[in-house]
């Protein structure tokens, strides 16, 4: 089958194109394969909201589903057994992909159970068990960037887990969670571990930035303020890459351990569906191209690209001061970029703990399933 071009050329940029996607029907009808085979997909992001649209609109959870409620499995243990299987699936078929890339690809991320976001001994425990229970490779275990989370990243990496560290809205807490990737890389190699086969990625999240920010800017009502909307997300973005290169370019901590073998923890582009059709559809993603990153793309948006997306090579390492540029604009409009993101953190966080509570009653309401305690 042959590739899209607009998509060979984001990848041939040094973007690898990761489907923000999972379904059992996906998996079963091959149309996660042609997407590989035509769409140059090598990775697979899930979140609660993702398994819950994908439960709530699919048959083809049925006859497992009833099978558990049968052997009167409780509703948190059904849906681990759901989940896991799904993510072993997409894990399997991502195989080739993991093998060429040198595992960089092929990577399917299963987040931790959202109500942990804030208990660390907790999320590392959770993390060993879904590592355990899907038992692939190419598996990434999502911990969320909160302040419990940084710990629990270090914590999972130095037991020899991959790691996709999710919810990151600002640069700093990006330069937080490459400290946080960089002491755990030590423990595992300390701790005897094959460091090179640790891989991990820091997941900033953008368009949702852009729909914070712009209301705000909206509020202030000043033509200055609503010139600047639809810019602080991309600028954001360039920051954090700027931190990206800085570590993984210059700093003498990660030069030590990448002689040892460590891998740089890559950046990822999330939230990269428009959320506001003022703006291109494809707006996150080709106005996002940079060497060694990762672009996660709802299936929407990915077509989006496919079909009219212009792909011009790196347009994010010259744009560094005039992203501090537009930030320093904004805040001297009277947003309160600190307050953007701690907003957008506890939203994140809510909405992940709001999606699963809703799926964990789908499923427990499926046959008469007893409800268990929350949380895996």
């Amino acid at each position: 089958m042959n590739q899209n071009a607009n998509l060979v050329a984001l990848s041939a940029a040094g973007v690898s194109v990761w489907l923000d996607d999972l379904s059992r029907d996906r998996l079963l009808t091959g149309g996660l394969q042609d997407l590989i085979d035509t769409r140059s997909v090598v990775g697979v992001t899930t979140n609660p909201s993702i398994f819950q649209r994908a439960l709530s609109h699919s048959r083809a959870y049925d006859d497992q589903l009833a099978e558990l409620a049968r052997r009167e499995v409780g509703a948190e243990s059904a849906l681990r057994t759901v989940v896991t299987d799904d993510v072993r699936m997409a894990c399997d078929v991502l195989l080739p992909q993991f093998e060429a890339s040198d595992a960089r690809d092929g990577r399917v991320s299963i987040e931790v159970h959202p109500g942990l976001a804030h208990h660390t001994e907790a999320t590392v425990r959770q993390a060993a068990e879904l590592w355990r229970i899907v038992g692939r490779p190419n598996l990434m275990v999502k911990i969320p960037a909160t302040a419990a989370g940084l710990a629990a990243v270090t914590a999972t990496l130095a037991l020899g887990i991959s790691v996709n560290v999710t919810l990151i809205f600002s640069a700093a807490r990006h330069r937080q969670v490459m400290r946080a990737y960089l002491a755990g890389i030590e423990k595992a190699f300390h701790a005897g571990r094959d460091i090179r086969q640790i891989h991990s990625v820091a997941s900033l999240f953008v368009s949702r930035m852009d729909a914070e920010v712009d209301g705000r800017l909206a509020s202030i009502g000043k033509p200055e303020a609503l010139a600047l909307r639809g810019q602080a997300a991309i600028a954001n973005a360039h920051l954090a890459y700027r931190s990206y290169r800085e570590v993984f370019d210059c700093s003498r901590h990660y030069a030590e351990l990448r002689c040892a073998g460590a891998n740089a923890q890559r950046l990822l582009w999330a939230s990269t569906g428009v959320k506001d059709n003022r703006y291109p559809d494809t707006k996150y993603v080709t106005g996002l191209v940079a060497p060694e990153t990762v672009s996660t793309v709802p299936e929407e948006t990915l077509h989006a690209v496919a079909d009219h997306g212009v792909i011009f090579g790196d347009n994010v390492s010259d744009k560094f001061a005039q992203a501090q540029a537009t930030l320093d604009q904004i805040t001297a409009l009277g947003v309160d970029l600190e307050d953007v993101f701690a907003e957008l953190e506890r939203d994140g966080v809510a909405k992940f703990q709001q999606s699963w509570k809703r799926l964990h009653t789908a499923v427990a309401d499926y046959a008469g399933m007893p409800h268990e305690g929350a949380g895996w």
